[in-house]
C-alpha cells in the first residue's frame, strides 16, 4: 500500500464487492492505518474523497458507513489508470514509448485552440494490467502547462501527473467504437482492425488548453458508471 489514491482504490473495490454492503459501519482510521501500513492521515484523505464523491457517509462519533444511497454528483473527474487497474485486483506497470516535442497536427491544433503549427509534446504510453496491454495512450500535451525542467513521464505516467499537478476547469469526453489501428495492434499485439473502445479528451486548464488524448483500450474492456 502506498498513497492514499491506493487507500481509496482498496476501500472502494471493498464497497464495490460488498464485502462492506449499503449501511455497513467501516473499520475507523486508526484500524485502517494499521492494516494497511500507513499514516491515519493518508486514510483520512482518501475517506474524504469517497465521502465528497458521495460513497460512503462520516459523522463525527457515529464512525464511517457504507452510504445507503449514494449520493448523485454532478462531477466528473479525470481518472487515474493505475487506480483503475489496482481497483480491479491487477498489478499495474506502464512503457513509455514515445516522447518527443514536435508541430502537431491542424486537426489537433484545432481541437485545443492553438495557433496552427505550434510544438506539442506528443507521448505515448501503454498502461499494463498485470503484465498485459491494457490501454494505449496517445497525448499530445501543451509544454506551456509544464513546469521547467519538464517531468520525467518515465517514472510516473502523464496521466497520473496531470492529474495530481494540473489544475483542470473543464473538457469534453467521447467515447466510440473503432478498429485499431496498424499502430495499436503493433503496440496491444492484437490483429489491424480489431474492435477497440476508445476514449478521446481535451482538457483545459486555468493557464489555458493542456492536452489532447486518445485512450485505446484492449478487445473486451467494459466501462462502468457509478452514479
Amino acid at each position: 500500500m502506498q498513497g492514499w489514491e491506493a487507500v481509496r482504490a482498496e476501500v472502494l473495490r471493498r464497497i464495490r464487492a460488498r464485502d462492506w454492503p449499503p449501511g455497513e459501519l467501516i473499520p475507523g482510521e486508526a484500524a485502517l492505518s494499521q492494516e494497511f501500513g500507513v499514516a491515519r492521515a493518508t486514510v483520512s484523505r482518501a475517506l474524504r474523497d469517497l465521502a465528497e464523491a458521495g460513497v460512503i457517509e462520516r459523522k463525527k462519533r457515529a464512525g464511517t458507513r457504507v452510504a445507503e444511497r449514494p449520493v448523485r454528483r454532478a462531477r466528473l473527474e479525470v481518472p487515474l489508470i493505475r487506480l483503475d487497474v489496482i481497483g480491479r485486483g491487477l498489478a499495474y506497470g506502464f512503457d513509455v514509448l514515445a516522447d518527443r516535442l514536435m508541430p502537431a497536427p491542424i486537426p489537433v491544433t484545432a481541437r485545443l485552440g492553438l495557433a496552427e503549427g505550434v510544438a506539442l509534446r506528443y507521448v505515448e504510453t501503454l498502461h499494463l494490467a498485470a503484465g498485459r496491454p491494457y490501454v494505449f495512450e496517445s497525448r499530445w500535451l501543451n509544454p506551456a502547462c509544464l513546469p521547467v525542467p519538464a517531468p520525467d513521464f518515465a517514472k510516473v505516467s502523464v496521466n497520473e501527473w496531470l492529474v495530481t499537478h494540473v489544475s483542470l476547469v473543464s473538457g469534453d469526453i467521447t467515447f466510440f467504437a473503432e478498429a485499431a489501428s496498424q499502430r495499436e495492434a503493433e503496440v496491444m499485439g492484437i490483429a489491424p482492425g480489431a474492435a477497440l473502445l476508445v476514449a478521446e479528451r481535451t482538457t483545459q486548464g486555468t493557464g489555458g488548453p493542456v492536452t489532447l488524448v486518445r485512450l485505446a483500450h484492449a478487445p473486451g474492456h467494459r466501462v462502468t458508471m457509478v452514479f
